[in-house]
């Protein structure tokens, strides 16, 4: 990548120059991250899969692909404290920002097929990663990393998962869906017009749709190079840890296509969908994206010449553990009345706050 795109172009940039890079950068890897997900959802609509499978799995791969070539790209230039940190801080933002909006705005239903299955696994991923964080740490010290053999096992897990999505999605009761579509009018405005997700994408033949996937993972590559360089020399020249910005401005600037996803699925009411793509995506965040970053390099744990190099296993891996653990809670009560409540966003969102500007104090 680096024969493609100098690495000159960010260094002799001033700036100005390279905020403008990180904002461009953040906006394709959205737009690229979009054409993926329309193509990929659009080809699974017609093979019949439930929307929040749909969700869990087609469309949370294709939202979760910037986060993964910023982190791949990351890992590969050296800065592996920005690929561990853009991971984590993306399910923060996920499960507290995204889905506390996603809350507030609408009563969210809740699949207990899907919550009972991919819901666990988004959990048990997260414990999974942080034991193997604070055992690598007590173990190894300054000195731990997460290593290749277990960002290769992170990945076979992730192949597990896959399988195991389709033959739940081939058990998934369609019933539900159905259930779910027939009370579409309760999660959208009495004089708000709804439409069929990717109606205009589903038009469109096979190979179309495969060549916009294409073309929209080419841009996320390019586009997230673009990203990564640009944060990167502006955290080395501004002094700030690398993982509190991957943390925060990066993590959500990849995870805007999960923002935007589910939004329109609200618009267009299909709330079901933003559910399906938090859980994927969270999964994806911890197996696809550290794996495949750890595959390429070992990520160091502890980031070394920071003000504080530990603040990835006392402030990032508790805040992401402390949001999943309120949010199980708030699953084992929604499957039980069969929708999220909306005051269920309201301390995911201070959540996120109190996080985020944690990490800026403690920077300081």
């Amino acid at each position: 990548m680096e024969h493609l795109i100098p690495h000159h172009w960010f260094a002799d940039a001033n700036s100005i120059l390279l905020l403008i890079y990180a904002i461009g950068g953040l906006y394709f890897l959205r737009m690229g991250a979009e054409w993926l997900v329309e193509g990929a959802s659009a080809l699974a609509y017609r093979i019949g899969m439930p929307e929040v499978v749909v969700g869990a799995t087609i469309v949370s791969l294709g939202t979760t692909t910037p986060e993964c070539a910023v982190s791949v790209l990351a890992a590969w230039n050296g800065n592996a404290g920005l690929a561990l940190g853009n991971a984590i801080g993306s399910v923060i933002c996920d499960s507290a920002l995204i889905f506390g909006l996603g809350c507030l705005m609408v009563r969210l239903p809740a699949d207990k097929f899907i919550l009972s299955r991919q819901g666990w696994v988004q959990f048990g991923s997260a414990a999974l990663l942080s034991a193997i964080c604070y055992f690598m740490y007590f173990r190894d010290g300054d000195n731990a990393q997460i290593t290749r053999p277990v960002g290769i096992g992170l990945l076979v897990l992730l192949g597990v998962y896959m399988v195991f999505s389709v033959k739940w999605s081939r058990r998934h009761p369609m019933e539900m869906t159905a259930r779910v579509s027939e009370n579409i009018a309760e999660h959208v405005e009495p004089n708000e017009e709804v439409h069929v997700a990717d109606e205009h994408v589903t038009e469109k033949g096979a190979v179309a749709l495969i060549g916009m996937m294409i073309a929209g993972l080419v841009v996320v590559i390019f586009s997230g190079h673009f990203a990564i360089e640009s944060v990167s020399e502006l955290a080395i020249r501004i002094g700030i840890p690398q993982l509190v910005i991957a943390a925060t401005l990066v993590a959500l600037g990849t995870s805007l296509p999960e923002l935007v996803v589910g939004y329109t699925a609200i618009r267009r009411g299909h709330p079901e969908l933003l559910v399906g793509n938090v859980l994927g995506a969270d999964i994806l965040n911890i197996l696809f994206v550290t794996g495949a970053a750890a595959a390429a390099a070992p990520l160091p744990i502890v980031e070394a010449g920071a003000k504080l190099p530990d603040i990835f296993l006392k402030l990032h891996l508790p805040a992401m553990m402390l949001i999943l653990v309120y949010f199980r809670a708030c699953i084992f009560r929604a499957t039980r009345v069969g929708h999220f409540s909306r005051w269920m966003g309201i301390p995911l969102l201070i959540m996120y706050v109190s996080y985020a500007v944690s990490q800026f104090v403690v920077s300081l």
